[in-house]
């Protein structure tokens, strides 16, 4: 995907980090992390897997269950002598562990006594690693380290934003599927497999990848809980509901959300969503280089306070490349306490959803910091979106829809 040039200058990065933390080799687990520093890409995250960054060596060791290492040698710009398996009998043992594995690589190559970055916090770094590493390398200095390559990835290259702008153009049409799908009688399931349809499918010129997070879609009631997905409950005349979704290409992606109504939204949900739309775009208009994360979400807090409402959560955080169960980077956030100043091609997904107690609206953007602001990266009217039912229904949700 990327140049040879590209990944050098990344590692580069990566170990200047490491110099000023004191840090001499660091283990990466999280697939994210491993896929910016080398393009290894491919779903076998679900078993232990380790690539091991030494400060004085050019290219790091991938090390993976015997069956992925194929994968490493066709994705990757590692060459063979980095790219170490570990015998099945490693995979989901009650006796044996991958980490056992591990600390022996590290000891025979010289680097057992070293001091040693984990990342921890990683989705897929578990207790049981951190145990075994720790009782297979007694003589290491081992430190939490579970951000350090996240934030090196907080700036994006030319490539990567060209990844994020096919993302865009994605987003569009699974944001655009969802539209077309929704309507009296259809299902919430149905209108998941349509965005799913539209997010692989990607366009004429390109294709989609998998999202790291499903649809979610809740309706009514349930737009107040913004993480639910979906259920087999069809719509009826006077439904609304939020859509959040992304569009992902090469890993990178740009998430979305919008709010719908069937043939009309109730009064609050117009006014709500009035109240987020005059938030987000005078937010934006304020987005510049030089301003700090904790700037952003006070310019938006106090639009908001002006129509009497507050938002508890953040306002949005940073974006870019990513696996299962997250599309964010996990460094700066829009809140009060991040002092994080913004730079051009820092990525975000501005994320100005209001939920009250029974009921919600988002309507958000993902965004690229420019040289003078910021720019959005899909174009989605902004507005709350009403569609206009194709069908005429009595029925109600626990009957066949009549047409």
């Amino acid at each position: 995907m990327f140049s040879n040039e590209e990944y050098l200058v990344r590692m580069n990065q990566t170990k200047q980090k490491m110099m000023e933390y004191g840090i001499e080799v660091l283990l990466v687990s999280n697939p994210s992390n491993m896929f910016y520093l080398t393009g290894y890409n491919a779903w076998s995250f679900y078993v232990h897997q380790i690539l091991v960054v030494m400060i004085d060596e050019e290219q790091p060791i991938w090390i993976g269950r015997e069956m992925d290492a194929h994968s490493a040698q066709v994705t990757t710009w590692l060459d063979d002598n980095h790219i170490i398996p570990y015998p099945d009998e490693f995979v989901q043992s009650t006796i044996k562990h991958p980490m056992d594995f591990v600390s022996n690589i590290l000891t025979e190559i010289g680097q057992g006594n070293r001091k040693i970055g984990l990342e921890m916090d990683a989705f897929y770094f578990t207790a049981m690693c951190y145990e075994r590493i720790m009782q297979g390398l007694p003589n290491a200095e081992f430190r939490n380290f579970s951000t350090l390559v996240n934030w090196v990835r907080l700036i994006k290259s030319d490539a990567e934003i060209e990844c994020m702008r096919k993302a865009s153009r994605i987003l569009e049409n699974a944001m655009n599927a969802a539209y077309d799908t929704i309507d009296i009688g259809i299902r919430e399931n149905d209108v998941a497999a349509a965005i799913y349809q539209a997010q692989i499918s990607g366009t004429t010129d390109f294709g989609g990848d998998y999202t790291s997070i499903v649809p979610m879609i809740p309706s009514n009631e349930n737009t107040a809980s913004p993480h639910l997905t979906w259920t087999d409950k069809r719509y009826q005349y006077g439904d609304y509901m939020t859509i959040e979704i992304a569009g992902a290409y090469k890993r990178y992606h740009t998430p979305m959300a919008r709010t719908l109504a069937i043939g009309e939204a109730p009064d609050r949900v117009n006014d709500l969503a009035e109240v987020v739309v005059e938030g987000i775009e005078t937010t934006m208009e304020y987005i510049k280089p030089g301003i700090t994360a904790e700037e952003v979400e006070d310019i938006w807090s106090k639009t908001i306070a002006k129509r009497g409402y507050f938002k508890e959560s953040r306002l949005g955080y940073s974006i870019g490349l990513s696996y299962p169960p997250d599309w964010g980077e996990h460094t700066v956030s829009f809140r009060k306490g991040d002092r994080t100043m913004m730079q051009p091609n820092m990525t975000f997904h501005l994320m100005p959803g209001i939920w009250l107690d029974n009921y919600g609206v988002e309507i958000t953007e993902s965004i690229r910091i420019t040289e003078n602001g910021c720019e959005t990266f899909a174009d989605v009217p902004r507005n709350l979106h009403i569609k206009q039912p194709s069908r005429i229904s009595t029925f109600t949700s626990d009957e066949n829809p009549a047409t």
